[in-house]
């Protein structure tokens, strides 16, 4: 098919909406069949046999302890009743969507010539995985609970007409999403939730049909405070959960991020832009986009890429308009300045069009477990793909994108999924007769054995004028082929089975070449024919057909060992012609050793000839293949090609670093500093576009320079923590001295770059408190358990007793004294008289303290035992790398070259290889 201009686009937008108001949108109404006023006249035996399931998958609901607020969606939906088991299948959102299919069976009962049931099976693990001809293995979807649905009807046209009905009523795509939610926007000064905070949650809820919890903040990074790679703030960071079904879930994220912009006081506005440029807009890799946020200081909100694919929509909920963007800044002119940059690129887009056909079977099937990959291949090419409805049964897909190159790359990849599902038949060459002695299955038996093979397999089967008909996912047609065989009759009778595979056209000569006689061998051998047709613009089809099943089944394996199995990888243009060598010899070499047949690229076949590849989106410019039975060498093929290019080239390694998504929107406005960084150290950034809500950011570049780029990209990002200590008025006194400034505050700032702020105290509440602010970049958090030691210390020597009541650093187990400490505390080191404190009762484990006064040195300290645990932490944490912001290099805190050394813990860490010692020698005598 010829490429077209995409025409002029007239499109009618609507009045721009209040905020949080949008045109009612309506669940689109299923195709009805006219209903017969009894049931006398329906057929006790319908023509036509369908069974398939709808396997759903969420995570389970959280843990009532963790709770801070839920919606009423939420609790009624989500949440399984006090002291019932856990079990996914009797959560009420589940047992509501079963009823739901339930009472449409009844109104399909109601139709002419229709019948249909539900079954709740139990989920079936997936087998062993069987070699297929892709590079990787496919297998069930893991899912919480199976519905198998059973239908019937005098026709095909019917049978898919009540398919339709189903998937328009269920929600087929259920999926959760979490966004973070600072903990000072969400409390008061008092400590009780903000009610305009509250009330925005639960009309986000009601809205969009979601439930929403607010959670506690996630232990693993409470207790990760001070760890350099962790953001400290995420110890106080909440969680909003959201349920539902993917679009209300995709809906709810946004607004729940456009929200806490608002309180972050952002200005909102939305605009309007048809939402097939929306992906062109962005460009390859959202490069584009990541430019005007860069340029405008905004946040870019785009719709899901595929509105209304499912049909169905929560009751009394509205939908988010396809074509609507938010946008959110600091200020009007920010926001008018993206929006007017959105509307000049759209305009100057040319976009050209592509439509190819594909099973309406196969477009269900993406649409149910692949939606995320064509959402991913839509990114890095920068194209739109638009596909059908579910359940529509149209069987054209319709692609659109700037550049032709980036078009054809979309479609192929799009071929590339559908070809790992395959279509079987089975026929059966009798009537229902007795075979061999065993008999016909009625017509209920059939019913029940189409629902088992579709609940323990996944594939989609039918049964009409004595022949099955599979489709499905490679694995689930061959597990449904493979539990066919286990019934009597079916087995018994005189059958011939066929299975059809969909490969792309770049694969015929390793299945249809003239000199392949590997295809005569298997049909020799396995007394099988394989045939070629279909052949298309993309694609052709591969037909396996026996007389006997077990033939089949072998023919069919014998043929995926055939087929080819794909690695693709970049290499650097100027690095081709060295592998390739003279006249092909070195490349014709490995081809040999390794029968791996690889094919390179250059600039001018990718289409990107005297253009400047951005370093990000280099396409992969090397393709090896080879029969799926030989896969093992591709690794080694892609090994020894990468041993002739240069370390600094071949060794490019990515890194994710946890960064508030919060703080992505400044540090993209520090561009120009990032640049420095990059080309400094030859690595490149990247952030995870607005929509996610990721934290995570993802570096790239060689191995060994990563660690420096990461600690320049790292001192970028400001963080602080606070500790709260009871007031007392010796505390107060001893903080406005000079000597403390002096001492511990300007210390602080001058060996371990943390500043130290003392807020005024706390007096009007129950427990007078004393707050204190310690501010850091992310590249010096390993310093900050230092910086409490020190100060600490510090008020130890002043006579304060000093006690934390918020902000304590857990210490992270130790993975050498942890164990056999405790010995040493109810052996040796038992102190005669009772502490003060508790620390030398039976049993306690050593401090460093308690060591001190076993030695006789003379430095029993008077400070309370979890200071002193926290001074131990220290030690623990002596390993932890930190750096001073600049480009050198300073060792750890607690180390020679670092700061932190020549503070509190210096005059303890040299002497603590002769302290142990010493303590050994008392323990042995």
């Amino acid at each position: 098919m010829m490429y077209a201009a995409a025409p002029p686009t007239i499109h009618a937008l609507p009045p721009k909406p209040v905020f949080d108001h949008f045109p009612n949108q309506h669940t689109p109404s299923p195709v009805s069949i006219s209903p017969r006023p009894t049931l006398d006249a329906i057929p006790a035996i319908p023509g036509c046999h369908y069974s398939f399931c709808i396997q759903l998958s969420v995570a389970p609901p959280p843990r009532r302890d963790d709770i801070i607020y839920q919606s009423a969606n939420a609790e009624r939906d989500w949440m399984h009743p006090e002291g019932a088991t856990p079990i996914p299948r009797k959560l009420p959102f589940y047992q509501h969507l079963v009823r739901e299919c339930q009472d449409l069976c009844k109104e399909i009962r109601d139709m002419a010539g229709c019948q249909a049931s539900v079954t709740v099976a139990e989920p079936q693990g997936s087998a062993e995985p069987i070699p297929t001809n892709h590079s990787f293995e496919t297998q069930r979807p893991k899912s919480d609970i199976v519905i198998g649905i059973w239908i019937a009807g005098t026709d095909q046209q019917s049978i898919a007409k009540l398919r339709s009905m189903f998937l328009h009523r269920c929600p087929v795509q259920l999926t959760t999403a979490s966004v973070d939610l600072e903990h000072d926007l969400f409390y008061q000064a008092d400590g009780l939730p903000r009610e305009d905070v509250l009330d925005h949650l639960t009309h986000i809820s009601n809205f969009t049909g979601t439930g929403i919890f607010v959670l506690k903040p996630e232990e693993s990074k409470a207790s990760a405070a001070g760890d350099p790679e962790v953001d400290a703030s995420q110890a106080k960071r909440l969680r909003i959960k959201i349920y539902g079904d993917y679009e209300s879930v995709e809906h709810a994220k946004t607004r729940a991020l456009i929200f806490i912009d608002d309180l972050l006081g952002n200005v909102v506005a939305p605009t309007y832009i048809e939402v097939s440029m929306h992906s062109l807009i962005c460009g390859r890799g959202r490069k584009n986009i990541k430019q005007i946020e860069s340029a405008t200081r905004t946040a870019v909100y785009f719709p899901p890429p595929f509105p209304r694919v499912y049909a169905y929509v929560p009751r009394g909920c509205q939908r988010r308009h396809p074509d609507e963007i938010f946008i959110t800044g600091a200020c009007r002119e920010n926001i008018s300045k993206a929006e007017q940059m959105l509307n000049t690129l759209s305009l100057q887009v040319h976009a050209f069009v592509k439509q190819t056909a594909l099973s309406f079977r196969k477009i269900d099937f993406i649409l149910l477990e692949r939606l995320d990959e064509i959402r991913k291949i839509m990114e890095t090419n920068g194209t739109y793909v638009a596909l059908p409805a579910l359940g529509s049964g149209q069987s054209c897909i319709r692609v659109q994108g700037a550049e032709t190159l980036h078009i054809e790359r979309t479609i192929r990849a799009i071929m590339t999924i559908a070809g790992q599902y395959y279509d079987a038949s089975w026929w059966m060459m009798s009537d229902l007769t007795p075979v061999g002695g065993i008999r016909a299955p009625t017509p209920l038996e059939f019913q029940q054995i189409l629902v088992d093979i579709s609940t323990k397999s996944g594939a989609d089967a039918s049964f009409s004028k004595n022949f099955f008909e599979i489709a499905g996912s490679d694995w689930a047609v061959r597990r449904c082929l493979e539990l066919l065989n286990e019934v009597d009759y079916v087995r018994c009778s005189n059958h011939q089975v066929r299975v059809k595979i969909e490969l792309a056209n770049e694969h015929k000569e390793f299945v249809a070449g003239k000199k392949n006689g590997k295809i005569n061998k298997i049909m020799a051998s396995s007394n099988i024919h394989i045939l070629f047709d279909g052949f298309s613009e993309y694609n052709f089809y591969i037909d396996v057909v026996g007389q006997r099943y077990d033939s089949v089944k072998l023919g069919l394996e014998l043929v995926e060992q055939e087929l080819p199995a794909a690695m693709s990888f970049h290499v650097p243009d100027s690095y081709h012609k060295r592998i390739i060598g003279v006249g092909g010899q070195h490349i014709q070499t490995i081809m040999k050793k390794y029968s791996v047949f690889v094919k390179f690229s250059n600039a001018m076949e990718r289409g990107t000839a005297g253009k400047v590849e951005n370093e990000d989106l280099k396409v992969d410019n090397v393709i090896c293949r080879t029969p799926a039975r030989n896969a093992a060498n591709l690794e080694l093929v892609k090994a020894e090609i990468m041993e002739m290019v240069q370390q600094v080239d071949a060794d490019i390694v990515s890194e994710s670093v946890e960064i508030p998504r919060l703080f992505h929107r400044t540090m993209i406005g520090q561009r120009s500093v990032i640049d420095e960084l990059e080309k400094k150290w030859s690595c490149s950034v990247s952030f995870p576009s607005t929509e996610l809500a990721s934290d995570s950011v993802t570096i790239k570049g060689p191995e060994w320079q990563i660690p420096h780029f990461k600690e320049g990209l790292l001192a970028l990002v400001p963080e602080s923590h606070e500790i709260r200590l009871i007031w007392s008025p010796e505390l107060a006194e001893v903080v406005k001295e000079e000597r403390f400034n002096k001492d511990v505050v300007e210390v602080m700032k001058e060996r371990m770059c943390i500043t130290m702020k003392v807020e005024e105290a706390w007096l009007d509440s129950p427990i007078k408190e004393q707050k204190i602010t310690f501010s850091y970049t992310r590249n010096d958090a390993g310093g900050l358990q230092d910086a409490i030691d020190l100060l600490m210390n510090h008020l130890t020597k002043r006579g304060v007793h000093a006690e934390v009541l918020q902000g304590r650093l857990s210490r992270p187990k130790s993975d050498s004294f942890e164990d056999f400490a405790p010995y040493f505390s109810s052996a040796v080191l038992q102190s005669s008289g009772g502490s003060q404190d508790g620390l030398n009762r039976p049993g306690s484990r050593l401090s460093l303290s308690d060591a001190n006064s076993v030695l006789g040195d003379g430095k029993l300290s008077s400070e309370p035992g979890r200071i002193m645990s926290e001074t131990e932490a220290a030690f623990y944490n002596g390993d932890r790398r930190r750096g001073s912001g600049q480009d050198s290099v300073t060792g750890p805190p607690g180390s020679a070259g670092s700061g932190s050394s020549r503070g509190s813990f210096h005059s303890r860490a040299g002497s603590l290889d002769s302290d142990w010692e010493r303590i050994s020698q008392i323990s042995k005598s």
